[in-house]
């Protein structure tokens, strides 16, 4: 019946970290897959989702299905997450959100809503771009493009081209954009930029989809929802994907959010209706353990204060890796500029290894890196950064 199917070559993220745990060598690196490992190299289970485990444990609560929208505290506290707490569109009733199946799930839904709301509009990402984003999107039946983004001779924003390009689209295109920690370059546009881009896609009666999948890796909670609220505060209706995957260190549980800013409550409350069934003809909807562990800890003042410390430790702890790269290598090889090491900011950097450095990091030295050259910032540590920084310098030469 299904000899016709033809098989899944794998994601190459995966197949790198696969290659990695199969490397039979002590002296390894594994910079590939994106998640957030403290300096023993290990996953971290932060001391805040423990202690609301602790207190959801204590009190025996029924199974039953969450609504298709997700639940209630949850979805609250997504908008202040993202918005703000007392943001106007947040308090006039203006952003419909669902508890989405993490940022990907969150994706989806958006994709599909709009493939519904505008079957003709066409969207665009950056180049580079996760690979993945144009999977999900042309899985919605949304054909993809790219803008420009990244000069790869500056390791730096392409900032004039990208808003000629961005300029340029017929109305209601789609324009994707990573809110802050741009995956895979960590380049991002700075506050003044993101203004003109909000001016240049208001003017231009375009739809903003915004990614925000690393929200306080980059400056700080706040700062790194600068581009999404000053949308909100232009008066545009956009579209913002959320996920606590890294902030809570949640990966499997799966917790996201998808928020779509309206004109009017009235509006919302439809577009709301839309989203919802988009979910119930989909996965039905969300799982319950990891949404009601985050609105625990976003909802409780102390819970609330201590994740905040945790995540500047983590966030913290990729500046420390990113300067010490760059002082390792100022060291080691005078004549490489390192400068993007600091310069670019959040989980990734993209180095600008050619393909012959990045084999022979992977081939003679246990080091893995993407095929791109992107690495995952948070894979080094105070006991492997000093033998990353002389594999690159002896692979460079």
């Amino acid at each position: 019946m299904f000899e016709h199917v033809p098989g899944y070559a794998g994601d190459p993220i995966f197949h790198l970290n696969e290659m990695f745990h199969k490397d039979p060598r002590q002296q390894k690196v594994n910079l590939t897959i994106g998640l957030y490992y403290d300096d023993d190299g290990q996953i971290p289970v932060l001391n805040t989702v423990q202690r609301a485990e602790q207190q959801l444990a204590a009190s025996t609560r029924p199974r039953a299905y969450l609504p298709i929208e997700g639940d209630h505290a949850y979805r609250q506290r997504v908008q202040a997450m993202v918005f703000g707490e007392n943001h106007p569109v947040v308090k006039q009733g203006r952003v419909a959100t669902i508890q989405s199946v993490g940022g990907t799930g969150a994706l989806k839904v958006g994709g599909e809503f709009l493939h519904d709301a505008y079957p003709d509009s066409q969207l665009w990402m950056s180049d580079p771009a996760w690979e993945n984003h144009h999977d999900i999107f042309r899985g919605c039946g949304i054909p993809t493009h790219s803008y420009p983004y990244y000069d790869p001779t500056t390791r730096a924003l392409d900032f004039n081209r990208m808003v000629a390009s961005i300029r340029s689209l017929p109305p209601k295109s789609i324009v994707l954009l990573h809110a802050c920690c741009h995956n895979p370059t960590g380049v991002d546009p700075t506050p003044e930029q993101w203004q003109t881009l909000i001016t240049v896609m208001k003017e231009g009666d375009l739809i903003p989809f915004f990614d925000m999948a690393y929200q306080g890796f980059g400056s700080g909670m706040d700062e790194d929802a600068f581009a999404v609220r000053a949308a909100a505060d232009a008066g545009l209706s956009f579209l913002v994907a959320n996920s606590f995957s890294k902030n809570l260190s949640l990966y499997s549980e799966r917790c996201g959010g998808l928020s779509v800013v309206c004109a009017t409550a009235e509006e919302a409350d439809r577009v709301l209706g839309q989203l919802m069934a988009v979910v119930r003809r989909t996965y039905s909807t969300p799982p319950s353990h990891g949404g009601v562990v985050t609105a625990r800890v976003l909802s409780d003042p102390d819970l609330y204060r201590d994740w905040q410390g945790e995540v500047a430790e983590m966030r913290n702890r990729i500046l420390q890796m990113r300067e010490r790269v760059h002082s390792l290598l100022a060291q080691r090889v005078p004549d490489y500029d390192a400068s993007h090491f600091v310069n670019q900011v959040g989980m990734f950097s993209y180095t600008g290894f050619s393909t012959q450095v990045i084999q022979r990091l992977r081939n003679d030295h246990g080091v893995y890196v993407l095929d791109s050259g992107r690495i995952s910032v948070p894979g080094l540590n105070s006991r492997n950064v000093e033998y990353f920084c002389d594999a690159v310098a002896a692979s460079l030469r």
